[in-house]
């Protein structure tokens, strides 16, 4: 089975609900946003992270960088999209189709990057709190 490696750039409350996941789905999309937008390339990925997760208050002003693999054959049914940059690459999935998306995860969404912004304030989540020790510790 051949897999595509994927990123996904995500705050504080999206971080949580994966970890409550077992780190193995990407949550329910919130019915104003009609797209699951995985991106291709881990520097993209980080750049929002950065420079919009770390600004957002309704996450904490945290940035989290996602790394997972996807079954080649699903991931290919969406076609790459350019939304800026040459690196700027994602993929479109219908909020609609993310159950079955979620289902061709192969192994665990992993952690790979944080990024914390000035006006962060201490999680009330201990998986969270966790998460940021095990990060500063690499």
């Amino acid at each position: 089975m051949n897999t595509k490696t994927l990123y996904r750039p995500v705050g504080e409350k999206e971080m949580i609900l994966i970890a409550e996941n077992g780190y193995k789905k990407f949550p329910p999309r919130l019915e104003w946003q009609p797209i699951f937008y995985p991106v291709l390339d881990e520097s993209y990925a980080s750049e929002i992270a950065e420079k919009w997760n770390t600004r957002d208050e309704a996450g904490n002003y945290l940035g989290f960088v996602t790394k997972f693999n996807v079954k080649e054959e699903t991931a290919n049914q969406y076609p790459a999209q350019n939304v800026g940059a040459r690196n700027h690459n994602e993929l479109w999935v219908p909020s609609e189709e993310l159950d079955d998306f979620n289902d061709a995860i192969v192994g665990e969404i992993e952690v790979i990057r944080m990024f914390v912004g000035k006006d962060f304030k201490r999680s009330g989540n201990t998986e969270i709190n966790s998460l940021i020790v095990k990060m500063q510790e690499r």
